[in-house]
């Protein structure tokens, strides 16, 4: 049984995203300069955007913060929005989600430049995705497929199961792993609340990927001997255990499971580093087509 380590390959990206940006600035080019807009005091959101602006100085990229208060209104939401759509300075800008209940996530999203939109979230990105054109894509699908790449697991002929439908995660990886590519060609089901018999297509599984959004969801009995498991569930729950008071748990029972994998995740410290390095890839490609247009 192999761990599939996301913070050693993360690491391994960053330096290599970190060479080029400086080959980048000798040769007299631009550099890539990341915005976050975060609303609200969320301290899982917050974790997230220190994460991110830390790895924007380990590569050597600008990155800027805009932070609101909860209270902050839809229409000044937006306004900064359309100013960074214009601000020729920025290469690419997220909004951190989510978003207080009062503000329309979809709204927002669409009213990102698609050329800027390095979360991969704009419908423009994600159907030119589906159609296999070049795309920004979500960063965390994108991460899952770096990972099966750099640790050379076979994803043609296989049959790939996700659990979860999100447009985030269980959509787009599903599609990235069943079309004509490498990792790709895989024969793939996506599962969700309504699917029936989940455990018997689990055991189907060579490769699962399971984002459902709840705790140790999958166990042992329900991954077959051999199995890959990529497990992008994060959840921070209270213990006695660690000194910081807070322990974190996938969507997989990881003692149970990992015994039975042939590759496999841990959380932390799987999709999780592969996400934000994703986000940094996104960045300086967002520079690169800026650059010569």
């Amino acid at each position: 049984m192999t761990i599939i380590d996301g913070k050693q390959t993360s690491a391994t990206i960053k330096e290599e995203i970190r060479q080029e940006v400086i080959k980048i600035k000798e040769g007299g080019g631009k550099t890539p300069s990341l915005a976050v807009i975060i609303v609200g005091d969320d301290g899982a959101s917050r974790t997230y955007v220190h994460n991110k602006m830390k790895s924007c100085e380990q590569v050597g990229f600008l990155s800027t913060v805009i932070e609101y208060p909860e209270s902050i209104d839809e229409a000044t939401l937006m306004a900064k929005i359309d100013e960074l759509n214009k601000d020729a300075e920025i290469d690419g800008f997220i909004v951190q989600l989510p978003l207080p209940k009062h503000i329309d996530e979809n709204k927002v999203i669409e009213a990102i430049d698609p050329s800027k939109d390095v979360d991969g979230f704009h419908p423009i990105n994600l159907g030119r995705m589906m159609i296999g054109l070049p795309a920004f894509i979500s960063a965390t699908p994108a991460g899952i497929v770096d990972l099966l790449e750099r640790y050379n697991i076979e994803t043609e002929g296989k049959h790939c199961v996700v659990l979860g439908r999100s447009n985030i995660v269980g959509t787009p990886v599903s599609v990235l792993l069943s079309r004509k590519s490498k990792p790709g060609n895989a024969t793939v089901t996506i599962c969700h609340s309504r699917t029936k018999n989940i455990n018997e297509v689990c055991l189907t599984a060579d490769i699962l990927i399971v984002a459902i959004g709840q705790k140790e969801f999958v166990t042992g009995d329900m991954v077959k001997e051999g199995a890959v498991v990529i497990d992008v569930g994060m959840h921070r729950v209270k213990s006695d255990l660690t000194k910081s008071g807070w322990k974190l748990y996938g969507d997989v029972k990881f003692d149970e499971v990992a015994p039975k994998c042939s590759h496999i995740t841990p959380v932390p410290g799987g999709v999780g580093p592969m996400t934000i390095v994703s986000l940094m890839k996104n960045t300086l490609l967002a520079m690169k087509r800026r650059a010569a247009e």
